[in-house]
């Protein structure tokens, strides 16, 4: 008889590391908080903190001193929920149905209604306090102002009325306009408290802060306007493993579709990481690694699981050393086309597991 096999722990070293600068994340936080004035900083901590993980952000939102976190769906709360009290999550997508309406009264979390059938949705439930999006402007999620009468959106017991800027990154008459929507409904609607202004509205000045502002990307690196530029720091780390290293002569060609060919000997080197982890080919040519102090140009197109970068530089990086994946987002956003966003949601499940 055949006994089953047990499975051997996995070895170590793994060849991909991503890491969270914990401190500077709690002063990401501290920075905005101080930038809301009288507001309070909330965190958006939706799409897994951005891909770098609730589990590790949260804890540290919350001991900085954060006390509203942000998600979009309900799948995304028991996470949270594992380091902070129920009152203090909202989901930002509401309750597009009885089962979610039903899942937020038991757990206590609180949906933002963004329509008069999720209030309608909300009120069969049982109803309850609850957070309500009115839209200003940006055409996404929200009531209109003219649904603010409809019977079931007027009946909500509405703790936080929030709005989302849509182009608080630029110097846009936009901005004024949304802000100005924004006060002529709340009267009408009477709530609690409220909130308008994400990262970049945090930076527009106290007359964007009501309540409680709502930081994302400034929480985790990014820098969406100047002002930001001295206060926000880089928070992610990420690293991959050299898995081989091999002289490439005169001529020869790297990658897929040839599409780099050496025009004198050179030293490459292959790391393991490529676009299913989240390092899209948007990051191949014209942009590189780092080891040490040294940039090593990536050459060839990036692979799904490996990109090759030129090491001339390095007679001593070998197999088994980690090269720094550059995580400077508005820096990298510009190298490759792509937002500081993208930069990190795109993080794939082999660093984030």
């Amino acid at each position: 008889m055949t006994l089953p096999m047990t499975m051997p722990d996995l070895p170590p070293p793994p060849a991909l590391r991503l890491s969270l600068d914990t401190d500077a994340l709690a002063a990401n936080w501290r920075a905005l908080d101080a930038m809301s004035g009288a507001a309070q900083a909330g965190a958006a901590v939706k799409a897994d903190a951005y891909g770098l993980g609730v589990g590790r952000a949260v804890p540290v939102l919350r001991d900085a001193g954060c006390r509203r976190f942000f998600v979009a769906h309900w799948c995304e709360v028991a996470a949270v929920l594992e380091h902070v009290p129920a009152d203090q999550v909202c989901v930002l997508h509401g309750v597009t149905n009885a089962a979610e309406a039903t899942y937020a009264r038991a757990t206590g979390v609180s949906p933002v209604v963004n329509t008069p059938l999720q209030a309608a949705i909300w009120q069969e439930a049982g109803g309850g306090p609850c957070h309500l999006m009115v839209d200003t402007g940006i055409n996404r999620l929200g009531v209109t102002p003219e649904q603010l009468g409809d019977q079931a959106v007027a009946a909500l017991q509405v703790d936080m009325l929030l709005s989302h800027l849509a182009s608080a990154d630029e110097d846009s008459p936009l901005n004024a306009q949304q802000l100005q929507r924004f006060h002529e409904v709340t009267p009408l609607v009477r709530p609690r408290s409220a909130s308008l202004a994400n990262s970049a509205g945090i930076a527009l000045g106290s007359g964007y802060h009501f309540d409680t502002t709502r930081p994302g990307i400034a929480l985790y690196g990014g820098i969406v306007r100047p002002e930001l530029a001295d206060s926000i720091r880089p928070v992610a780390i990420v690293q991959a493993m050299v898995i081989q290293r091999r002289s490439i002569s005169a001529g020869e060609t790297v990658g897929y579709n040839a599409t780099f060919t050496a025009s004198e000997k050179i030293e490459a080197a292959t790391i393991a990481i490529g676009y299913a982890d989240g390092f899209l080919r948007a990051r191949g040519p014209g942009n590189a690694l780092r080891w040490r102090s040294l940039d090593l140009p990536v050459i060839g197109r990036v692979s799904m699981d490996m990109v090759v970068v030129d090491c001339s530089a390095c007679p001593d990086l070998g197999v088994g050393d980690y090269i720094d994946i550059p995580m400077d987002l508005p820096l990298q956003a510009a190298l490759s086309g792509l937002s500081q966003y993208e930069l990190l949601t795109v993080l794939g499940k082999r660093l984030r597991g």
